[in-house]
């Protein structure tokens, strides 16, 4: 039977005429209008599952250490694109710190990640600027592979210069791509961000804590910003979430004291 491709290119190579001009006569495969309609967000869905997850199983990628972090956190000496007053530059470039933090512990794991033939502990990350982007460039500056999984969005991600690029995905869907960040993740590094990183830090706490994902460490990288944005031990005293829920994350405040909790959590060599 011949394959797809061959069919889309021979019904390409008919007689123009009325009837096959008509949408009708296209190949559902290659009707783009069809495949966008409302009702087949049901194997749009499975197509943007499938995808990813087949070209990582061709790469032979078994694991992630998952990397979240501000889009909108400078790189050290550049200027905070993202501010809208002087008071948030300043405190953007404060933090900015953070990039090089991010990158120092991407390029920890990656070195490790090399000695598994790079099939382990592949880091990844949402593929953008800021921690995103030294994420990818830790990973590259070992000379390992890296994963980005881009989304699109109004105003921001084009994938930064330093994800591998067959290594590049783009979704549709925030709720694929959140799957695939948690599918292979041996360990989930949160350093300062805004809603996308808070959002990625509660789901992940919450799949936890109602045992839907196995327990792996959960890395909070800046113990002052967590603290004072998060107030974990009040919610505790409130009893909105129970007494030992604090103890599901660490705070740390270096690459290297992140490292040594995932190499820990796993009795690495």
């Amino acid at each position: 039977m011949p394959h797809s491709p061959e069919d889309i290119e021979k019904a390409r190579r008919i007689p123009d005429t009325p009837q096959t001009r008509a949408p009708a006569y296209r190949l559902a495969v290659d009707d783009l209008d069809f495949l966008t309609r409302d009702e087949l967000r049901p194997v749009r869905l499975q197509l943007e599952l499938m995808k990813p997850e087949l070209i990582l199983q061709e790469r032979g990628i078994r694991s992630t250490v998952v990397m979240f972090g501000g889009a909108r956190i400078p790189e050290p000496g550049k200027e905070a694109w993202a501010a809208r007053n002087e008071e948030q530059k300043r405190n953007l470039e404060n933090l900015s710190g953070y990039y090089e933090q991010a990158r120092s512990f991407a390029r920890i794991v990656s070195a490790y990640s090399a000695t598994t033939y790079s099939r382990e502990m592949v880091i990844v990350t949402g593929g953008g600027p800021g921690v995103m982007e030294a994420g990818n460039r830790g990973a590259a500056d070992v000379d390992a592979p890296s994963i980005g999984l881009n989304v699109v969005l109004p105003h921001e991600q084009v994938p930064n210069n330093f994800v591998t690029p067959g290594l590049c995905f783009n979704f549709h869907y925030f709720a694929i791509r959140k799957m695939h960040f948690l599918m292979r993740a041996k360990a989930i590094a949160f350093f300062p961000g805004g809603f996308g990183t808070m959002d990625e830090l509660f789901e992940s706490l919450t799949l936890i804590q109602t045992g839907r994902m196995e327990a792996m460490p959960l890395l909070l990288f800046g113990r002052q910003f967590w603290e004072k944005v998060i107030d974990f031990k009040e919610l505790a005293r409130q009893g909105t979430i129970a007494p030992g829920d604090p103890d599901l994350f660490h705070c740390v405040d270096s690459a290297e004291e992140g490292w040594n909790i995932i190499r820990n959590h796993y009795r690495l060599d």
